[in-house]
């Protein structure tokens, strides 16, 4: 008779690699190919009608790098990961000075996730602060940093963040708040929407707080500090000006 403990360890061995190799796969097509919805995503909806709320719905509309404003990019560099063109997926001093912080303040925990590992967990895991998740995070953001250039993994990023309730990523952003496709966001609007990143619940885009709008002024300063938009061409991040800006939905 065979041993049953040996029978679901071959099973769930099984399963590990599958859920790997789906995943490997997943990684090398959204190199390419456009990213059709996120974890997070998909958490929210499920919540959503978990709670009998059926009005949520979880929007996005996927656009290429050279139909996003090069003020967004900039802006979310600015606000969430400075070090984001020199890094290898993970900020070592922003980690650093985090856990220093937090052995001072529990109440009020900082975070020091790039944006590498934030695109990562809003595209493949779900959200909490367990060792189980940060672990998956870290490996997966390792292999993500070794397949997919700097660029692929920020116009991802810019286009699965989520920037208010059911809004994702900056062309939905940039529509619902602005009116306009996300091509044509100014520098202030750019800043705005990277102000509200932190918690997108807490944090409105079209009701700002106080703090939202001296945040929004923080990133302008650092903005203009990091060169402006030559500093995306300076560190070959591809972000031009675009010209021939679309206003109609693509």
């Amino acid at each position: 008779m065979r041993n049953p403990f040996s029978i679901v360890w071959r099973w769930l061995k099984r399963i590990v690699v599958s859920i790997t190799v789906l995943w490997f796969i997943a990684v090398i097509a959204f190199s390419f190919l456009p990213v059709p919805f996120s974890m997070v995503m998909i958490e929210r909806q499920i919540s959503a009608l978990a709670s009998i709320n059926l009005s949520y719905v979880s929007r996005s509309s996927w656009v290429v790098q050279n139909q996003i404003s090069p003020y967004m990019a900039l802006a979310v560099i600015a606000a969430e990961d400075q070090k984001f063109p020199q890094h290898w997926g993970f900020d070592l001093d922003a980690i650093e000075s985090a856990m220093a912080y937090n052995k001072k303040d529990q109440k009020r925990i900082r975070g020091a996730s790039t944006i590498s590992q934030q695109t990562t967990k809003n595209l493949f895991l779900w959200e909490g602060r367990s060792w189980v998740r940060k672990g998956l995070e870290a490996g997966m953001t390792a292999v993500l940093e070794l397949l997919w250039s700097k660029k692929r993994i920020l116009t991802v990023y810019l286009n699965i963040a989520e920037f208010g309730n059911g809004i994702f990523g900056v062309e939905e952003a940039a529509r619902h708040y602005f009116g306009k496709p996300a091509c044509q966001l100014t520098a202030s609007e750019s800043a705005l929407l990277a102000a509200v990143l932190p918690n997108p619940h807490r944090y409105k885009v079209n009701a700002p707080s106080r703090y939202v709008l001296q945040r929004q002024q923080w990133i302008l300063r650092q903005m203009q500090l990091m060169g402006g938009v030559n500093y995306l061409k300076q560190n070959n991040l591809g972000w031009v000006l675009n010209t021939g800006c679309k206003t109609g939905r693509h």
